[in-house]
């Protein structure tokens, strides 16, 4: 029995899914401590209004980011790893890859400069903070060209740089960050949400230049309408993505400020920030690896095979931490934030049970990425985010804040539901094992 349980070990720590979630642990691990060090910093100095605002601006950017390098990241991504044995099919994704993501992020930075006394006006509620969206435009195409590195490293399969880059920016930005909110408090904090990101640039550009694939050659190949063809769908997916998630946070956020207070609006972002961290562990293993692996696979048994894997895999995992994060949680409250912030205990359960249902809902859902089914993600997008607004807004009237969550909650479980049912030949089909 003990030798059946240590190959059955063996053979677990040996699966692909399993090595790239070790490869990405130690940047997990740095991300989410300097994540504690930030999100501590800037409580203590700015407060739970503070970090209303600053969640408000932060899903703006989200929203420009995304628009500025075209929504193609994920796109780049799988047709690198699609393509990485054909070199001259390669350098055709790569090189127009490039050139959509300068002419657009160039376009959405004068875009940001020229409007940013009414986008201060409309995001943060004050024409005061018009420099913030000024300095996003000038640093923007640094962002886009960042994640542009980042997608074709991923594509190539090399981990343990895509890593090695993470753990550095990560630790670059939480002293940045702080140094910001330190001297300049709220302002510093702005500033520091809508620049850090660019300064990865420099990082990936040193650790990048000596890859096999950093030649000119696969840079300044003409453009290709075809290639923007098959970019297109990702890009539709992405925005779509970024347009419904962020505009219904922000929606959410503006609809508690008004119904209930600015600070109960921080509670609520300080629950998403811990979200957002604990749920990094997952989310960085699947744009690594899942993303890229699901792409490449061809076979159905052998897709049906990986997504099984991956359940039997991360579930487990999420249940056992998320009791552990559920029981601490008033550890967590304290260490993190203030005793500001103490109310947001409430919120906890509803959120945990949502981001277990959001989780195994995701699973599923990348294979809509991972197979460009373009209209059948956007149209879930769209109904899901909506559907949250509806809950949140409803549930507001009679639960308060923590009727959010429980929106949250509800949301997710009928879209892992939806998720069933759209995948079920591939899950519930034995024929196909």
């Amino acid at each position: 029995m003990t030798r059946l349980l240590l190959q059955r070990f063996k053979h677990f720590i040996k699966t692909d899914i399993i090595r790239v979630f070790s490869f990405t642990a130690l940047s997990t691990l740095v991300k989410m401590l300097t994540g504690f060090i930030t999100i501590k910093v800037v409580a203590l100095i700015i407060g739970p209004v503070g970090i209303a605002l600053l969640g408000q601006l932060n899903n703006f950017s989200s929203i420009i980011l995304t628009a500025a390098s075209g929504g193609i990241n994920n796109g780049i991504t799988k047709y690198v790893s699609e393509h990485k044995e054909s070199p001259d099919r390669v350098r055709l994704f790569i090189s127009t890859a490039l050139q959509i993501t300068i002419i657009l992020s160039l376009v959405m930075g004068l875009v940001l400069i020229f409007f940013a006394s009414y986008l201060s006006r409309l995001i943060l509620l004050d024409s005061g903070y018009s420099y913030v969206f000024i300095l996003f435009g000038f640093t923007l195409i640094l962002y886009t060209l960042n994640g542009y590195l980042m997608s074709v490293l991923n594509g190539f399969k090399e981990f343990k740089k895509f890593v090695r880059i993470s753990i550095v920016t990560s630790i670059i930005g939480v002293f940045f960050t702080v140094g910001l909110v330190y001297f300049w408090e709220l302002k510093g904090a702005l500033i520091s949400a809508v620049t850090y990101r660019s300064i990865a640039f420099f990082v990936t550009i040193l650790m990048t230049i000596k890859s096999p694939w950093f030649v000119s050659k696969n840079f300044n190949v003409r453009f290709s309408k075809i290639v923007l063809k098959k970019y297109l769908s990702y890009s539709l997916m992405t925005i779509v993505s970024a347009a419904t998630i962020p505009a219904s946070q922000l929606f959410i956020r503006s609809h508690v400020i008004a119904q209930l207070s600015a600070t109960e609006a921080g509670w609520w972002e300080g629950m998403n920030r811990i979200s957002g961290m604990y749920l990094m562990v997952i989310t960085s293993s699947f744009g690594v690896y899942y993303l890229p692996r699901l792409s490449e696979i061809k076979s159905k048994h052998e897709l049906r095979k990986e997504i099984f894997t991956a359940y039997k895999i991360i579930i487990p995992i999420l249940i056992i931490s998320f009791i552990a994060i559920y029981a601490f949680r008033d550890l967590i409250i304290r260490i993190l934030f203030t005793s500001d912030f103490y109310p947001m205990r409430n919120l906890f359960v509803w959120q945990l049970i949502g981001d277990l249902f959001k989780i195994s809902s995701w699973l599923l859902a990348f294979l809509m990425v991972a197979k460009s089914s373009t209209r059948l993600y956007i149209i879930t997008e769209i109904l899901f985010s909506m559907l949250f607004v509806g809950l949140s807004v409803l549930f507001i009237q009679y639960y308060q804040l923590v009727g959010i969550t429980m929106a949250y909650m509800i949301m997710y479980f009928i879209y892992f539901i939806a998720m069933l049912v759209i995948f079920k030949n591939l899950i519930f089909n034995r024929a196909i094992e």
